[in-house]
């Protein structure tokens, strides 16, 4: 696999380092996908782009493809400035100073990338992909060449939370399983979860008796539920100086795997990360057919198998 092929754009480091115009033109001949920055979108909604120290291109009708992209709107063009694109070089124009302008196509290489995802990340797959935007529902992530996918915020953990820029912030590099593919609309529908451990795996990195950091995800009259990791949470005694999301120590009261329970005692709220710590991955690789998060022999029916068909 060549150097950007199929990588979400902005994955891989981008180079900017001087080539001969040679190499340029075998990247045309050769019909490689390369990656520059887009540096301007200027009056009639080209996209200028700076590659190995040429000056490209991309004109308007190939900038975006709608059909994969959403892209019919000018803000899905201006949106592409100062960031890195991927693209196919179709032509070279030397100017009579000598001068060569690159022609290049976002369109040609979206295409190809989701011919690629089409025929090689059926359900189950795991996934590369990147964080283009945040919404209250879920995160945007581009799972090669520009083509987006949706992580809805119910299947990015098994902790709870309210807004998914409590696990992930825009640009970050992660993993995610293909959960649903919708052919005929070419939409891609993302899971996260599965990738985090089961809660055993989880509950193995703590032990009673030690003390903490968690966080507040629910408030009951009953107790307060605390997120040790996405994937793993317990309860703790109700107190009415906390709220949700409240970064806190803990002391590890008891685990017991047999009922899925994990009892602690809230000691301090504590300064918060300025950012969300990144994924802890159990799984990188492969295709999954299915995943359980219970242990085998717990007592508590809890549903928590997820199959991919």
């Amino acid at each position: 696999m060549k150097a950007y092929q199929y990588l979400p754009e902005g994955y891989a480091p981008l180079s900017t380092v001087p080539l001969p115009l040679s190499a340029v033109q075998r990247y045309m001949e050769e019909g490689e996908i390369v990656e520059g920055t887009a540096v301007r979108c200027d009056g009639q909604h080209n996209i200028h782009i700076k590659f190995h120290g040429y000056d490209g291109v991309i004109p308007r009708e190939e900038a975006v493809w709608p059909e994969i992209s959403g892209a019919g709107k000018d803000i899905a063009l201006l949106s592409l400035v100062g960031r890195s694109v991927q693209f196919l070089i179709t032509n070279i124009q030397i100017d009579g100073g000598g001068k060569p302008t690159l022609h290049l196509s976002r369109r040609q290489a979206q295409q190809r990338a989701l011919a690629h995802i089409l025929d090689e990340c059926p359900v189950g797959t795991v996934c590369r992909g990147k964080i283009t935007h945040l919404e209250r529902f879920g995160a945007f992530v581009d799972i090669g060449g520009g083509v987006i996918a949706l992580l809805p915020l119910e299947h990015i953990s098994m902790a709870r939370i309210s807004h998914p820029n409590l696990r992930f912030t825009a640009g970050q590099r992660i993993l995610a399983v293909m959960k649903q593919v919708d052919r005929e609309k070419k939409r891609f529908t993302l899971s996260h979860k599965e990738l985090l451990g089961t809660w055993l795996e989880n509950a193995a990195l703590f032990a009673p008796g030690e003390t903490v950091t968690g966080y507040v995800r629910g408030i009951k009259d009953y107790g307060i539920f605390i997120e040790l990791t996405p994937n793993l949470s317990g309860l703790a005694d109700f107190r009415p100086d906390l709220q949700e999301n409240d970064a806190v120590s803990v002391f590890v009261k008891s685990i017991r795997p047999e009922q899925m329970k994990i009892r602690m005692q809230i000691l301090q709220k504590i300064p918060a990360p300025p950012v969300p710590e990144p994924p802890r991955y159990y799984i990188t690789d492969g295709r999954l057919a299915a995943w359980r998060y219970a242990p085998v022999d717990c007592e508590k029916d809890t549903g928590s198998v997820t199959f991919f068909p």
